[in-house]
């Protein structure tokens, strides 16, 4: 009889040195991105969209950061979504917010 090992019960056969998916962590940044940009909206209402409207190039230049961040914390993380996804959220709108406040000087 042969020793045959189920695909479901081996571990991760990648090497520490072996580099891992960035597309989760890319999925992770662009939602996180689109997530920040909706906190605005929803604690100033309408009135947002026309500070957006004059500011919207600084906002836009934020989305490929965010895909990187989103990508940079889920490889230093190797891969665990659930925390690259909370950091990645918290880092996303912590960057977002601080550019917000900064352009509306409040």
């Amino acid at each position: 009889m042969q020793n045959v090992t189920p695909m479901l019960a081996r571990k991760d056969e990648r090497t520490p040195d072996e580099s891992r998916s960035s597309l989760p962590g890319g999925v992770i940044g662009f939602l996180s991105y689109w997530c920040a940009l909706a906190i605005p909206f929803m604690l100033y209402g309408s009135n947002t969209l026309f500070f957006f409207l004059y500011t919207w190039p600084f906002f836009l230049a934020l989305l490929p950061v965010s895909v990187l961040i989103g990508i940079v914390l889920s490889l230093m993380i190797r891969g665990r979504l659930f925390w690259s996804g909370v950091l990645t959220a918290i880092v996303v709108v912590c960057l977002f917010w601080l550019l917000f406040s900064f352009l509306s000087g409040w």
